[in-house]
């Protein structure tokens, strides 16, 4: 038998238990807890700020031009959520995990899913230009043994904050991508180039809010990376560069201490001749995962 409304009539004081005593006889329970929380919490804003008709109108054009600039390849509401820091927020929620297991960030939008597979030690530089580095490190459980068998899907920015997928034509397709998996030591080391940071889609509504706000649109350089193997919690994670500009202002909030690696810049000549680099210098990056155990 469906549930009895409520018979009181709307007010600017009981606003919020009106609109969700509406929604007595849903058949969704988590939908119904869900827009109870979500509506307290916006008639709560709403009467704290007192917005003008003229300024909720502004609200409302605003996410009218977010769902116009989203398409297929551009989602600006994910965009919003990143800005905001809900990305984080709730990847966090979902990712929580026993103290000294790799954490978690936000995946962004330019994975690609079919990177050639490679033997330890690659370059994933497919054009030469850029930086060298080494990266290399260590999987392991959360009592410290190696895990042999894991799959390292690694992508990043090259050294002027483009993804291949970005400039299409101009570098090879899969450049600074590839997988790895492990030895019996649980050790992983690939060869790249040090990333650069680079802007966030800022050429709408969302980019436009962040000038508003007296904020940049920039991500500060980094290496993205997917974890996995069977019987463990898969991280999708990055390592961050230290030195980068925004490293402490990441425009998506998806900076964590854990994360942020050392670039070391190395200029002894046997060093660069031992991992196959004929340059003056290479940076190395050393850098370990812990993985938990799936729950």
């Amino acid at each position: 038998m469906s549930e009895e409304l409520p018979k009181a009539h709307f007010t600017e004081e009981n606003s919020a238990d009106v609109v969700v005593g509406q929604n007595a006889n849903a058949q969704n329970a988590r939908l119904k807890e869900v827009m109870h929380s979500i509506t307290h919490h916006l008639h709560a804003a709403i009467k704290e700020i007192e917005p003008t008709q003229e300024e909720w109108m502004q609200a409302i054009m605003f996410l009218t031009k977010t769902g116009h600039m989203s398409d297929d390849w551009r989602q600006e509401f994910i965009l919003l959520s990143d800005v905001l820091g809900v990305s984080m927020l709730v990847d966090a929620i979902n990712s929580r995990r026993p103290k000294g297991a790799s954490e978690n960030t936000v995946l962004g939008p330019f994975h690609v899913g079919d990177a050639p597979e490679y033997p330890m030690g690659t370059n994933i530089c497919l054009d030469g230009k850029g930086d060298d580095m080494v990266v290399r490190g260590r999987v392991l459980d959360v009592d410290g043994n190696p895990i042999s068998g894991v799959k390292i899907d690694v992508w990043q920015a090259n050294d002027e904050g483009f993804y291949d997928v970005q400039q299409k034509g101009i570098q090879p397709d899969f450049n600074l991508r590839g997988v790895f998996r492990t030895g019996d030591d649980g050790s992983y080391w690939f060869k790249a180039v040090r990333p650069k940071h680079y802007s966030i889609p800022a050429d709408g509504p969302v980019g436009a809010l962040l000038a508003e706000l007296g904020r940049h649109p920039f991500r500060p350089a980094h290496l993205h990376y997917i974890i996995s193997k069977d019987g463990y919690d898969e991280v999708t994670t990055h390592i961050f560069d230290p030195d980068d500009i925004y490293i402490d202002s990441d425009s998506v909030f998806g900076v964590k201490e854990s994360l942020i690696a050392d670039f070391v810049r190395v200029e002894d000549s046997d060093r660069i001749a031992e991992v196959g680099f004929d340059g003056l210098f290479y940076w190395d990056v050393e850098f370990d995962f812990i993985l938990a155990p799936k729950v």
